[in-house]
């Protein structure tokens, strides 16, 4: 590839070309980046809404149905990233999904991610808010952590790197103490048996709230493992980051929960651990919205190349989106948690079904993707159709069906049922014409 074409896309994140050989990063960097993404305060609500709605039992085994989907996921997606370098956005342009189609994929992680922004924002804001015994309003909290949190993502993936290695080390420890804290207070045995204080849902509603929590991170897989040098390296990366919160982490919450009769994060945090606690917070907030606002702003770059043909700044998309992001938090979008987990949990799922079956199965542009990477290059625009309606109609179709159909769980049914209606009508048209 020209220097000059790789000093541009460098700075631009590689958001519009393959990541090359040279440019990607060890083993250890890319797992401590994905774990410190995945452990966040998000995950640690996550546990703490099972622990408050469910049995413990109840709520590990719909966290291991619930993780089962996110590997699966995950895996399928993030090989497809290793081996083309590309981010989900643009992949998805040559996974069934055309050129609109990949821009409204685009749009869609933008939105959601600021979501999550938003989100964590609110908790860090929050916890600031306690730390200064509610002196500073929560409103100015948020402004003030969202706006920094946005200088520093403008940086790009290499501030995602050590911003990881100081934040995820201390995070473990907090949480090892909190744990602690809560032993020492309360019968371990008589946590695991305590029946559920909050409003009981069901083990597919449990899953779906698993699902739901990171099935957007398992969407942007490929924005992480572009940066890995091999397929082993994007196994173990996956694996160990949903071994760690899934598991780890959720467990943690769950038992934290049932302790403590509360699914609020930070109170969870400021009684278990007082100002220890209260660290937990702001570090969790800042290793993860770092990686909200690092994908979003890639997914929008390529929603915006994607209609204009035009390749906006990273950074200044970084800063708009930020402020965006910032505001929401500002509007109280956390009191809408649960909800927006679940309509996550059945909106991303089939569009992952649709580019695994189209990358795996259906192979349509392997061939063209294979020859344009010895190049060095991505294919022309020709070489796709301007929106794949196909991909379009059975995602459409595999969110109404996890939304309507309430028996097992409402993620899986979505993935399954927009994956076969893609292949059934795929194969239907191929050999009509």
């Amino acid at each position: 590839m020209d220097m000059k074409i790789m000093t541009r896309s460098s700075k631009n994140d590689y958001a519009f070309d393959r990541v090359p050989l040279s440019a990607r990063v060890d083993l250890f960097s890319i797992t401590l980046i994905r774990i410190g993404g995945v452990t966040a305060l998000a995950q640690f609500m996550v546990g703490a809404t099972l622990g408050h709605s469910m049995s413990f039992y109840h709520a590990i085994f719909a966290t291991l149905l619930g993780s089962l989907i996110l590997e699966f996921v995950s895996l399928g997606l993030g090989i497809a990233g290793v081996r083309e370098g590309l981010t989900t956005s643009l992949l998805a342009r040559w996974c069934g999904f055309g050129r609109i189609g990949s821009v409204l994929i685009g749009g869609l992680i933008t939105i959601s991610l600021l979501g999550w922004f938003g989100i964590q924002n609110s908790i860090l804001a929050e916890g600031i808010s306690y730390a200064f015994n509610s002196k500073m309003p929560f409103t100015l909290s948020a402004i003030l952590s969202g706006l920094i949190l946005t200088l520093l993502v403008a940086f790009g993936f290499r501030a995602l790197e050590w911003t990881a290695k100081i934040t995820v080390p201390i995070f473990f420890i907090i949480v090892v103490l909190i744990l602690i804290n809560v032993l020492q207070g309360n019968d371990f045995e008589q946590l695991i048996l305590d029946l559920p204080k909050g409003n009981v849902i069901t083990l597919g509603a449990g899953a779906t709230v698993v699902a739901g929590g990171h099935i957007l991170g398992a969407l942007i897989t490929p924005d992480m493992s572009r940066y890995c040098k091999n397929e082993k390296h994007v196994f173990w990366m996956i694996t160990a980051s949903i071994i760690v919160s899934e598991f780890v982490i959720n467990g943690v919450a769950i038992l934290v929960a049932h302790a403590l009769n509360t699914s609020d994060v930070v109170t969870i945090m400021t009684q278990s651990a007082g100002w220890i606690g209260l660290l937990s917070v702001i570090l969790s907030a800042i290793k993860i919205n770092d990686l909200n606002l690092y994908s979003s702003s890639i997914g929008c770059a390529n929603a915006i190349e994607g209609i204009t043909n035009k390749k906006p700044s990273y950074i200044y998309l970084t800063m708009v989106l930020g402020v965006v992001g910032t505001v929401l938090s500002s509007m109280g979008i956390l009191a809408r948690f649960v909800d927006f987990l679940t309509f996550l949990g059945v909106l991303f799922p089939p569009i992952a079904g649709v580019m695994l079956v189209d990358y795996y199965v259906l192979r349509t542009s392997r061939t063209l993707l294979r020859e344009t990477q010895r190049e060095g290059g991505l294919p022309g625009k020709s070489s796709t159709p301007l929106i794949g309606w196909l991909a379009v109609i059975s995602c459409f179709c595999g969110t109404l069906i996890g939304l309507i159909i309430e028996a097992g769980i409402p993620s899986l049914n979505s993935l399954i049922a927009a994956s076969f209606i893609y292949f059934g009508l795929s194969l239907i048209l191929k050999n009509k014409y």
